[in-house]
């Protein structure tokens, strides 16, 4: 099977087809022209890899309409905007279920743009294949076809449906490991940069939100795929863990002379005692907010975020926690949320949380403030000390410029 550009003989239809797949998807155009196109001969079919290359067959391409080959490359875009590989390596789809990943993201991307025109070579996947209602995900889809070929396991046609026999027929079902991710033989790195393919994706993201619009122009599931792209939810259990690790590695680090141990070095020294390089062990306190304005279920979510801290840091024997409302609660040394006593429920006052944590001995280095944001804050971050702030809760206030702070959305 050899390579060569797009130029080659048998794609000369090439043009024609994305000229169609622009004009009738025109909110599609900047993926259809930004992925690059590889003549693979011998291989029976078209398919997308990762670096935004798509492999065609030019012999299986030579029968299409310039319909049936845009239809096709806008498809295998589809799988690429939508990263229907990194989402199943995410799912953790392994080799022996490839093939029924691949036709639970078809039926993703089918469901919204057959109705719209697409026009597939064979019988297109679409969710009532799968036994499902339109509308849903990738995963949900894969995951209704995991119980299905549980259920009939054994059985002749068991893990195949005739959607899938009628798209191999076609040549194109094996839509490759920007599908899968599945790594194919003789598709090594290259391709887009990742930076550049999130930029052809947000730039896509645009396109569609702007033809939206327009009245009945772009597939409710395609706009829903556009918000999320350009408003996504963040995780924000690994933005907190992210920056925990940032202010713990800081001090961490961090590394001091000292006098209680010698130096190796001491022995040519002579009469000279030579201080030893120290790496200090971060002490950690938590302040949690139990002010009124904190309800059961955010004091709950405190708690679990708690113990979340000290299991990912593994510095239970260093974490102090601290309650504070107006006033602030002894200092707790815990290994567990469960040993942790929320006492308060008046006003609200961080800086004499803050306060008190500095005010420990030993003087942690990173403290973290687990509040709804409705308090006085310190005029400037305490010396010495490092803050992180999670915000608790979908009206939380904002923290201080001087903090690192994340939003906790409850779920």
């Amino acid at each position: 099977m050899s390579g060569s550009p797009l130029s080659a003989p048998g794609l000369d239809g090439l043009a024609a087809a994305r000229l169609w797949a622009a004009t009738r998807f025109p909110y599609l155009a900047t993926a259809v022209f930004g992925a690059q196109v590889i003549a693979e001969r011998g291989s029976g079919a078209v398919s997308v890899d990762e670096g935004w290359r798509m492999h065609v067959d030019p012999e299986l391409t030579a029968a299409w309409t310039s319909a049936q080959l845009g239809s096709v490359m806008v498809h295998h875009v589809c799988h690429l905007l939508r990263t229907h590989g990194e989402r199943a390596q995410a799912m953790g789809v392994g080799p022996d279920e490839a093939d029924a990943w691949v036709r639970a993201a078809d039926a993703e991307i089918n469901d919204d743009l057959v109705p719209a025109g697409l026009e597939l070579p064979g019988r297109p996947v679409l969710p009532r294949d799968l036994g499902a209602a339109d509308g849903l995900l990738a995963e949900q889809y894969f995951e209704g076809t995991r119980t299905f070929g549980r259920e009939r396991k054994g059985g002749p046609e068991a893990g195949r449906g005739r959607a899938e026999d009628e798209e191999t027929a076609s040549g194109w079902a094996d839509c490759g490991s920007g599908a899968d991710g599945m790594p194919r033989p003789g598709q090594g790195p290259g391709g887009l940069p990742r930076w550049q393919a999130d930029l052809i994706r947000r730039q896509v993201a645009l396109d569609v939100a702007a033809h939206g619009k327009l009245p009945g122009t772009v597939p409710a599931g395609l706009l829903r795929w556009a918000q999320e792209v350009m408003s996504p939810k963040v995780n924000w259990r690994v933005l907190l863990a992210a920056e925990l690790r940032r202010a713990v590695a800081e001090v961490a680090g961090a590394v001091d002379y000292s006098y209680r141990r010698p130096s190796r070095r001491s022995a040519v020294a002579g009469q000279v005692v030579l201080p030893a390089l120290r790496r200090p062990v971060p002490e950690v306190a938590v302040v949690c907010d139990t002010s009124g304005s904190m309800t059961e279920d955010l004091l709950a979510l405190v708690l679990g975020e708690v113990e979340g801290l000290l299991r990912t840091l593994g510095l239970a024997r260093q974490v102090r926690v601290l309650a504070c409302d107006t006033a602030v609660g002894p200092a707790q040394r815990v290994s567990s949320a469960r040993q942790v006593q929320l006492i308060g429920g008046g006003g609200t006052d961080m800086r004499a949380g803050i306060a008190a944590a500095a005010a420990l001995r030993p003087r942690p280095a990173v403290t973290v403030v687990l509040t709804d944001g409705y308090t006085p804050w310190p005029a400037e971050q305490p010396k010495g000390m490092r803050i992180v702030v999670g915000l608790i809760g979908p009206r939380a206030r904002d923290a201080p410029a001087w903090a690192r702070a994340v939003r906790v959305e409850a779920e």
